[in-house]
C-alpha cells in the first residue's frame, strides 16, 4: 500500500470503543482518517455511524464477516467487536490484506493469540493492539524519569488496578465481561493494560509468575438481607446498597443521567440515552439485576507477583473495591522512587537525599480524556504511520510487543486456578 492521507478506515463492531471512542477521531483528525466502512448488527448503531460520517449503503455491513468476505475496502481495520470473536475477525481482516487495530486483549486464548501472530506475519501485514496506556501522558512521563536515571536502577514496581466499585458492578458483575465462557478472564480482559506497561516501563519479559484471587463478594450469599432479583423490583436493602442500578446510572454524580452524563456508561444502556430510556433499560435489561443474583463468576480481587528476566519485582493488584477508577503506581530504585496517581494526574520523583519534583501532567497535555489521553493519542500516531511515516513509534504497541502482556496474563490465570504455584514463563511462551 503507498502511504497517503486520508488513511481508509473500516470499523469491526460499533459498541462503546468503536462508536464512542474510535469513530469520532476522524473528525479530530480531519483530513488524516476517513471511515469507509462498518459492520455491526445492531442496526440503530450502524445507521448513527452511516449518517454521522457519512458512510455509503452499500459499506455498511450487520458483521465482519460479511464486510471482510469483500475485497479489501480500506487500509485498516479496526476490530472491536467482543473478545472472543477478535481471533475470527482478526485472521479474516489480515488474509485480505488489512493492516489491523486490535481492541485489548488480542484473543481470549493462547492459541488464538499465535494464530493471529502466525497470519500477520504470512501475510506481511502490521497490527497495533489498544493498549493505550503506554500512550498516556501519566505513564510516558514515568518512562522517561526512568530512561533519564531519576530513580537509578529500578529494582521493583508496585501497581493498583482500581477498578471502581461501579464499574465492577456495570462491566464485569452485570454487563460484557462477567462470564469466563462468554468473554474470559478478567485479569486478561481487564488488567493487559497493566501487564503491558509494567513490561514497557521495565523493559523487560517477565521470567515467572505467581497470582492469587477470587470472586470473594458478588456471590448470592453475600447478598443483603431484603435484597430483590432486580434494583427496581421492591429492593428492601436499596437505600444501603452503593450498588443499585438507579444510584449508578440515574443519580450518581460522576455517571448518573440526572447528573448530565449521556457517555459511558449511560450509553451501553442505550443509544442517545435519555431518562426514560435509561429507566426502561434497569427495570428490563441486564444492568439491572441486582448484583448478588446475576451469572458472573470473574474475580473481584486479584494479586500477581512477577519476576522479570533482569530481576526487578513487579507486583499487580486489581480490585473492585475502591470508590474511584484510574491507577496508582510506584516505582522503587536504587537513588530514589516514583509515586503517582493517575486520578489526580500527580506524580512525585523522590530521588533519596535531594528535593522532590512533583509533576502535574494535566498541566503538560490539554487533553487527557479517554484513559489519560492515551486513545486519541493511540490513533494519532497510528494516522501518522499509515499516511505518512510506514514505521510504528518506538512505544507503539504492535503484536510482538503487546503479545508478552497476554503471556504473563495466562501464566497468571494458571497460577490462580493452581493455587497461587509459580509459573515459569518459558513453560507458556509460545515458540514465534
Amino acid at each position: 500500500m503507498e502511504l497517503s492521507y486520508p488513511v481508509r478506515v473500516a470499523i469491526c463492531g460499533l459498541g462503546s470503543r468503536g462508536k464512542d471512542t474510535y469513530a469520532p477521531m476522524s473528525e479530530v483528525l480531519s483530513g488524516q482518517m476517513e471511515i469507509v466502512a462498518v459492520a455491526e448488527p445492531v442496526e440503530e448503531k450502524r445507521e448513527y455511524v452511516r449518517r454521522r460520517y457519512h458512510v455509503p449503503a452499500d459499506m455498511c455491513f450487520e458483521t465482519g464477516e460479511e464486510m471482510f468476505a469483500r475485497e479489501r475496502l480500506a487500509d485498516v481495520a479496526f476490530i472491536c467487536t467482543q473478545d472472543a470473536m477478535h481471533v475470527r475477525h482478526a485472521v479474516a481482516a489480515l488474509r485480505k490484506g488489512y493492516h489491523l487495530l486490535l481492541e485489548k486483549p488480542i484473543a481470549t486464548s493462547q492459541a488464538d493469540v499465535e494464530e493471529i501472530e502466525r497470519t500477520a506475519r504470512e501475510m506481511g501485514r502490521s497490527v497495533v493492539v489498544c493498549h493505550v496506556l503506554r500512550y498516556a501522558p501519566f505513564f510516558e512521563q514515568i518512562f522517561e524519569a526512568i530512561a533519564h536515571g531519576e530513580v537509578g536502577e529500578v529494582m521493583c514496581i508496585q501497581a493498583l488496578e482500581n477498578v471502581g466499585y461501579w464499574h465492577q458492578a456495570h462491566s464485569f458483575v452485570r454487563g460484557n465481561w462477567r462470564n469466563e465462557e462468554e468473554s474470559t478472564f478478567m485479569l486478561l480482559a481487564k488488567c493487559c493494560h497493566d501487564l503491558d506497561y509494567l513490561v514497557w516501563l521495565t523493559g523487560q519479559r517477565c521470567a515467572r509468575v505467581s497470582s492469587f484471587g477470587s470472586l470473594r463478594h458478588f456471590r448470592p450469599e453475600c447478598a443483603p438481607e431484603g435484597a430483590a432479583p432486580r434494583c427496581t423490583a421492591g429492593c428492601r436493602a436499596k437505600e444501603g446498597c452503593p450498588y443499585d442500578a438507579e444510584k449508578i446510572y440515574l443519580t450518581n454524580e460522576k455517571t448518573g443521567i440526572l447528573r448530565g452524563n449521556t457517555g459511558w456508561p449511560c450509553n451501553i444502556l442505550a443509544q442517545e440515552p435519555t431518562e426514560e430510556k435509561i429507566r426502561a433499560a434497569i427495570e428490563t435489561g441486564p444492568y439491572g439485576r441486582c448484583v448478588y443474583a446475576c451469572d458472573n463468576d470473574v474475580v473481584d480481587s486479584q494479586i500477581v507477583n512477577m519476576e522479570m528476566e533482569n530481576g526487578v519485582l513487579c507486583q499487580l493488584m486489581m480490585t473492585a473495591f475502591c470508590e474511584h477508577g484510574g491507577r496508582t503506581i510506584r516505582v522503587m530504585g536504587t537513588h530514589g522512587c516514583i509515586e503517582g496517581d493517575m486520578e489526580s494526574n500527580i506524580l512525585r520523583v523522590r530521588p533519596f537525599g535531594k528535593p522532590e519534583r512533583t509533576i502535574d501532567v494535566a498541566a503538560l497535555s490539554r487533553d487527557l480524556a479517554g484513559h489519560g489521553g492515551g486513545d486519541g493519542r493511540m490513533i494519532a500516531e497510528l494516522m501518522r504511520m499509515h499516511g505518512e511515516t510506514g514505521r510504528p513509534t518506538p512505544r507503539m504497541t504492535t503484536l510482538q510487543a503487546s503479545s508478552e502482556s497476554h503471556y504473563i496474563a495466562f501464566a497468571a490465570e494458571r497460577s490462580r486456578k493452581n493455587g497461587g504455584m509459580a509459573v515459569e514463563l518459558k513453560d507458556v511462551r509460545g515458540m514465534l
